[in-house]
């Protein structure tokens, strides 16, 4: 992910169980990442002799991150990890930018509980089964100009932004014509070293104008959509204040576009590099919903989720984390840990794997994502139309040549040319 000097991980095993006071050599995070398809190598011995490694943040906090499946799914459930104390001035923290306040991400129970009512009405399975047709439209008509315009073509660019772009401005209500604004405001809101605290806040400042600004729009001129929604529940209901409206809009803006668009490339050249397998799943499309879950595994959106603060000592894989401690649960390695998908590893993929349906992709516990289910529709629909309309798509070059953008916490391809 970062392009930083690759630590030795023999450095995993010297760190193990130490703490601040005694701790010389810091492994640095985000960990180093070989290529474009492989997952930071050093989780593997993490996983096998220091399950919770103390590491050096990008802003230069110390923190822990936890490997193992059964101990993320602690860290990501446990009342104990709080996401609302990572706004604490003392508080460790990821970046050297300080998470905003009030947020889905930045709050926990009852705060948390209340703000997720507000828009989980808007992300059932009903309301997503009743999206697909027009998320099918909307990928037919971005192939459509694929096939005009012909090969190669960087499918990041033809497909992979734009398709979840339209459906999260269509459900939120926001103009699609700002896109290129919004993409450049989401990637500071999810940047580890890419953007200077800086240049962070001040995107971030820029995005909540946006936002004000087009909510007093929706005040005069009322609309059927997730945004107006909110001012409702603001100006009506009293259900959020007006701060909480705007940061609820500019976390499903960033969060609901931010890791479909880099899921939909990273799952695409997963089948390329795996002909059998995507010959399959276009001989047998009712296979793809399953593939899905695989295909989630084995493409991990970020080494670890957002940070948390523990409450009190905490015992984790026979490590005690101390009180106000930053941990991030690494649901990159929890998705390889062998013990949980026996014989699992990054190279290999396999559509059929019964257990696939438990990885931590999207989270555990009550920050399990809201948008789970739409995104499975988004990847669903437009994997299984890909496939079926372009029977020859291939790489358009050799996979070696291909990049990861680094300094961010999502991660995708910094493009996929394809040909047919």
């Amino acid at each position: 992910m970062e392009t930083t000097e690759t630590t030795e991980t023999t450095a995993a095993t010297e760190t193990a169980g130490s703490g601040p006071e005694t701790d010389q050599s810091l492994l640095t995070y985000p960990f180093h990442r070989p290529s474009a398809v492989e997952v930071p190598p050093v989780y593997e011995e993490l996983r096998a002799k220091c399950p919770v490694a103390h590491v050096r943040l990008p802003s230069g906090d110390e923190g822990y991150v936890v490997s193992r499946y059964d101990d993320v799914r602690t860290v990501l459930a446990d009342a104990r990890f709080s996401r609302a104390a990572t706004i604490a001035p003392d508080a460790p923290q990821l970046t050297g930018t300080p998470p905003v306040p009030g947020s889905l991400f930045t709050t926990d129970a009852p705060e948390h509980t209340r703000l997720r009512r507000l828009v989980s009405r808007e992300f059932t399975a009903r309301r997503v089964q009743n999206m697909r047709p027009r998320i099918q439209e909307l990928t037919d008509g971005l192939l459509d100009e694929m096939a005009k315009a012909g090969g190669p073509v960087d499918l990041n660019a033809a497909l992979a932004f734009p398709l979840p772009v339209m459906v999260i401005c269509e459900l939120l209500g926001v103009p699609f014509e700002d896109r290129d604004r919004f993409r450049e405001w989401s990637d500071a809101f999810v940047s580890l070293t890419a953007h200077t605290a800086e240049e962070t806040a001040a995107q971030r400042q820029q995005m909540i104008e946006y936002l004000a600004a087009l909510v007093g729009r929706k005040r005069e001129e009322p609309t059927d959509d997730l945004m107006g929604a909110l001012v409702v529940a603001h100006d009506e209901e009293g259900s959020l204040n007006e701060y909480e409206l705007i940061v609820m809009a500019a976390t499903i803006l960033v969060a609901g576009h931010e890791t479909t668009v880099s899921m939909i490339g990273k799952m695409v050249l997963t089948l390329l590099r795996h002909p059998e397998h995507m010959a399959a799943l276009r001989e047998r499309p009712e296979m793809m919903e399953h593939a899905i879950e695989e295909l989630l595994r084995v493409n991990p959106i970020g080494d670890g989720g957002p940070l948390r603060i523990t409450l009190e000592d905490v015992e984790v894989g026979g490590t005690v984390i101390p009180k106000g401690s930053a941990v991030l649960a690494a649901v990159c390695s929890a998705n390889q840990d062998p013990a949980r998908f026996p014989g699992a590893t990054a190279d290999e993929f396999d559509p059929a794997r019964p257990e696939a349906v438990h990885h931590v992709a999207f989270g555990h516990g009550p920050h399990f994502c809201l948008g789970a289910a739409l995104a499975r529709a988004e990847l669903q629909i437009v994997l299984t139309s890909l496939l079926d309309r372009f029977p020859g798509l291939r790489l358009a070059e050799d996979v070696e040549s291909l990049e990861l953008t680094t300094g961010m916490m999502v991660h995708g391809l910094t493009r996929l040319p394809v040909t047919w």
